[in-house]
């Protein structure tokens, strides 16, 4: 977050310049509030990836959401500060919002997805198989192995790929 610095003379402001201070966002409590508030979230994305120890960067937050779960994860984000780009009828609308201020957290809320070869993936079932990582006191929610790849082939991008070769390897050390 950037700050400006003003110095007031005579009743005129003066910009000295810009301060960058950290975030203040704590990641561990906004993990640990999301699994106490009871919402159906899951970790997707690459920060998943992360979680489960492997070599990728990302910048953002990615969940999916039980849609009937929106209020109480926003209720939860609110306390860190964290705004949603919609309500909650739109959000449930459009499938997807975002929560942001200094973090972003893109939201997805849609009951199902299909991935580019028509395989038809569901949270309800998804949220089933999930898995628990742990993150020093809170606990994380996460699909499984083979559900992030499923998750990772509704758009495969080229970082998607990517991501599904690791998890492939993964799964394979695993075994």
């Amino acid at each position: 977050m950037v700050r400006t610095a003003v110095r007031r003379r005579e009743g005129a402001a003066r910009i000295i310049s810009p301060r960058v201070e950290p975030s203040t966002f704590d990641e561990t409590q906004f993990f640990r509030a999301v699994h106490e508030s009871g919402a159906q979230a899951l970790l997707i994305g690459r920060r998943a990836l992360v979680f489960l120890g492997l070599p990728v960067l990302t910048a953002d937050y990615d969940f999916w959401l039980a849609s009937d779960d929106i209020e109480a994860f926003n209720r939860t984000a609110a306390v860190f500060d964290l705004h949603p780009s919609h309500p909650p009828d739109q959000a449930r609308q459009r499938g997807r919002y975002v929560l942001e201020n200094d973090e972003h957290i893109d939201v997805l809320v849609a009951r199902s997805l299909t991935t580019v070869d028509g395989q038809l993936v569901t949270f309800e079932a998804i949220w089933k198989r999930r898995q628990a990582v742990a993150l020093d006191e809170a606990s994380v929610s996460i699909p499984s192995l083979d559900d992030l790849i499923l998750t990772k082939q509704v758009a495969t991008r080229a970082k998607d790929l990517e991501d599904i070769r690791l998890l492939r390897i993964l799964k394979e050390e695993r075994r």
